[in-house]
């Protein structure tokens, strides 16, 4: 491990203090084998074998004459990327991934597609609002604009959770609560809508409840106090005038404290385990966990899963409670990425401590190497305005500063009348924020917090943190990762490096997945065992599309496997040129 990473730092010491070292073809390589087998290196996947080969390859041959004949096969390339990196370069592309929550405002083809023309990376279905029906004509028509239009738009079903919520309002949209109006909480069960009521969904809401104390929607939307119990119901006036939104939170507070009300329900209901099982059937790429309280929720969605044969759906967790920060590093350990629900979050802990705890939590997933979203109230006005606050644009810019993989849109999408241009919103501060850090000189690599167990992992790991060390400092255009299942990307994007990430892989689930990770554009690609095979054909590939142009120089990673008698993990670095 320490070979080879030292390896890639002395090249690089040697060609820096000696110019006339000649570059082209220069190789570093060492191979490894260990002693003995450890325990741990049963645990890395089935695709490493004891043998590690490790080889750095300094190349500044011009690449695209080796391969001249361009093969007619399957190129998946976002559109919108595409577009992107023709007009801006390869420095120009955006690195921070959007995702968009799909509701009665966005849900059209033509929305859907609109959407996707701004740069909607992940689409978000929250299972909270709406039938299965309507999920599944969404998700069909957001394969079908993939397929037909060339967009790479990944899938996630967000679970509704065990919550204390209002039941839909009989309104497609908001309700406006007034200050000092009356209404009435009610559990009682009935069709359409009712003037100055709101059912809630439990039946025991009030349990505990009582008068004097206020009763807080979506973390703060709007705020009532409680006048009056009447049975199991109650009724409250305005103090805090806002938007009744369908399927909205509800939380209870008494002399500053949050009125804590356990229903002893699971963290995944039994309409859970079926919206689950709706996801798996409809073929989606992520799956929100909400209100997770320890690690023990994500692992049991991710056996079952496993039973299902459909462990390349990966799972989120989202953090949103006291329970869950305190458990915070064995949830993102045992998740394959994390959501940081602010909105739920910021009504069981000080208000002041959101952008302290936002920051924590998006470290902590930096660390582990699990991508983080850092979702709610971004553009909230944007539901109803066409222009968003200063303050909104400065909050978005702080998370991009932060290196948060996704951002996220909610009610500014799903329900918002200028959904659109609150993703346009969202695009242009995070370009221009990740251009500023870029300027400034603000990039520094991660402190290393070592991942790998195995001595095949902890290589990868090496290779990668040298891989980025290197672009940055000699300059390249772009990193090319030639990866099956995405390690190797990913590790990259740990590092957050200058120049963007193109992940080539034969796994169309890989490639979605990777959709989630800063920095990397996935592209879906025949692979062979033979890497100049590859490196040629992906190379002549874009130069055709007009991606690339003469001069442009990229650094490649491989963690693809030769097949042979006796298997070995082989990871690489070249350097190429294009001419």
């Amino acid at each position: 491990m320490a070979v080879a990473g030292d390896m890639v730092r002395l090249s690089r010491q040697i060609f820096a203090k000696n110019p006339s070292v000649p570059l082209k073809k220069q190789f570093f390589g060492v191979s490894v084998r260990p002693w003995k087998i450890s325990p741990n290196v049963a645990k890395f996947r089935a695709r490493a074998t004891i043998g590690v080969r490790s080889m750095v390859q300094v190349d500044l041959e011009a690449q695209g004459s080796r391969s001249s004949v361009l093969l007619e096969e399957p190129f998946g390339f976002d559109v919108v990327f595409e577009g992107e990196l023709r007009e801006k370069g390869f420095m120009g592309l955006r690195k921070t991934k959007l995702v968009c929550t799909i509701g009665p405002a966005c849900s059209s083809m033509e929305e859907l597609e609109r959407l996707a023309l701004g740069g909607m990376n992940v689409a978000r279905l929250n299972m909270c609002h709406n039938s299965r029906e309507w999920h599944r004509d969404v998700i069909r028509n957001i394969k079908r604009l993939n397929e037909e239009k060339g967009f790479c738009i990944s899938l996630m079903v967000d679970t509704e959770g065990s919550q204390m919520n209002m039941v839909d309002h009989g309104g497609p949209s908001s309700v406006k609560a007034e200050d000092g109006s009356i209404w009435l909480f009610t559990t009682e069960n009935f069709e359409g809508s009712r003037p100055f009521t709101v059912q809630a969904k439990y039946e025991g809401f009030s349990e505990g409840i009582t008068v004097g104390d206020e009763l807080v929607i979506d973390g703060g939307m709007a705020s009532f106090e409680v006048i009056e119990k009447v049975g199991n119901d109650l009724r409250c006036r305005c103090t805090d005038p806002g938007l009744l939104l369908p399927r909205a939170k509800l939380s209870f507070w008494r002399d500053g404290k949050l009125v804590g009300k356990n229903f002893g329900l699971p963290t995944i209901s039994t309409k859970d385990w079926a919206d689950i099982e709706f996801g798996i059937s409809e073929g989606v790429d992520f799956i929100a966990v909400s209100f997770v309280k320890d690690a023990n929720d994500i692992k049991h969605l991710k056996n079952f899963l496993s039973t299902k044969s459909s462990d390349s759906i990966k799972v989120l967790a989202k953090i949103e409670s006291l329970e869950s920060l305190k458990n915070l590093e064995e949830i993102v350990e045992a998740s394959d990425g994390i959501m940081v629900a602010r909105g739920d979050l910021g009504v069981e802990i000080p208000l002041e401590e959101i952008p302290t705890v936002q920051e924590e939590i998006t470290r902590v997933c930096r660390q582990l190497n699990k991508p983080v979203i850092v979702a709610s109230q971004f553009l909230e006005s944007m539901i109803e305005y066409p222009t968003p606050t200063r303050a909104e644009v400065a909050d978005v810019s702080e998370a991009v500063r932060q290196y948060a993989d996704a951002l996220m849109l909610s009610g500014e999408s799903a329900i918002g009348s200028f959904g659109g241009k609150a993703l346009s919103v969202l695009q242009m501060a995070s370009s221009r924020m990740e251009l500023w850090s870029r300027e400034e000189n603000q990039q520094s690599l991660l402190s290393q917090f070592p991942l790998g167990e195995s001595l095949p992992e902890r290589i990868a790991e090496q290779i990668c943190n040298c891989a980025v060390e290197m672009a940055n400092n000699l300059g390249v255009d772009a990193i090319f990762v030639y990866t099956k299942h995405g390690d190797m990307a990913s590790l990259l994007s740990r590092n957050r490096p200058n120049p963007p990430i193109f992940a080539f892989t034969n796994k169309s689930s890989t490639r979605m997945v990777l959709n989630l990770q800063w920095g990397v554009i996935p592209l879906h690609v025949d692979l062979s065992d033979d890497m100049e095979a590859n490196i040629g054909k992906t190379f002549n590939l874009i130069k055709i599309r007009g991606m690339v142009k003469a001069g442009d120089v990229v650094l490649v990673v491989s963690d693809v496997i030769p097949t042979c008698a006796s298997p070995t993990v082989f990871q690489s670095i070249q350097v190429r040129t294009i001419v």
